[in-house]
């Protein structure tokens, strides 16, 4: 067991993750979840949900945290910005790290900042030699501040760069090479946007470095339309998980054996139960035998 270092320690679940299911820990769960001392493998929460010092977000988290293993995931650090990163929102960061002492660590290949805005939404990055050296040094600052590893996000995107001169592939590869931060493969995030681009997303994650993988997201997409009448997703993370995304999943975990898995549910939010059969339908998954271990048995 773990102990908490402040002044009221409390025995904690270990901190590594488990190759299982895990879902978005969400507020109104809370409850249920310790009510019902729920079979899931860990649980993950937004990091800037709780920045402030205390009060009932954290007496929640701290609850859970006692059971459950607990993975931190970034949504503001604007890793791929043109600015300096924010030095008081990597402060607490590391404070949220040291707090809680997640599993696992994670924040998206993306920019949400300008001067003094603040954006929604998590806006993608031209793949060039410019802003790949940019992201590296944001990673390396990132990694040595927290000191602990960090996995990066693929992105869900609507458009490309005509100044881009690699692949994503390429980008997220060498990212990975340069910093030794790991990768969080989100499979959902691979079908949108290979569906926006009209490209394959099975021949994306047959090329993705996935020994470089520490966590997998799984997650809802809403489908539109384009002005042309094209097939458009949007990573909206407000309904189950799609047929063709489990596909994508089952794939994966058949050929490169179980990974931590996170469901998504972060809009339009739905019971308890019906997360956690999102979170169960996963586990049946990471339960198969996987064709990487037979070979290497054999």
């Amino acid at each position: 067991m773990v102990s908490d270092t402040r002044s009221n320690p409390v025995q904690r679940c270990e901190a590594a993750i488990p190759a299982r299911a895990g879902a978005g820990l969400k507020p109104e769960h809370v409850a249920a979840i310790l009510e019902t001392s729920a079979d899931i493998g860990f649980f993950e929460v937004h990091a800037e949900n709780y920045m402030g010092a205390g009060g009932p977000p954290h007496r929640q988290l701290e609850a859970i945290r006692e059971r459950y293993p607990l993975s931190l995931h970034g949504v503001g650090l604007s890793i791929g910005g043109e600015q300096p990163l924010d030095k008081d929102h990597l402060r607490r960061l590391s404070d949220l790290n040291k707090r809680y002492e997640p599993g696992l660590f994670s924040e998206h290949l993306a920019w949400s900042t300008h001067d003094t805005t603040y954006f929604n939404d998590l806006l993608p990055v031209p793949y060039d030699e410019a802003t790949l050296n940019r992201v590296c040094d944001h990673i390396d600052e990132v990694q040595e501040t927290v000191g602990r590893q960090m996995l990066l996000e693929n992105p869900s995107t609507y458009v490309a760069f005509a100044q881009s001169t690699m692949s994503e592939l390429d980008f997220l590869s060498e990212i990975a090479r340069r910093t030794g931060c790991g990768l969080l493969l989100d499979i959902n995030n691979v079908h949108v946007s290979c569906t926006n681009h009209e490209r394959s997303a099975r021949d994306y994650l047959a090329a993705f470095p996935m020994a470089a993988v520490g966590e997998i997201h799984l997650g809802g997409h809403a489908p539109d339309r384009d002005d042309a009448g094209r097939p458009l997703l949007i990573d909206a993370h407000d309904r189950e998980v799609d047929l063709a995304v489990w596909q994508l999943y089952e794939d994966v975990i058949r050929l490169q054996g179980p990974l931590p898995t996170l469901i998504e549910w972060d809009n339009n939010v739905p019971a308890w139960p019906v997360l956690l059969a999102e979170a169960q339908a996963a586990d049946r998954i990471l339960a198969q035998p996987a064709e990487a271990g037979r070979k290497q048995a054999v």
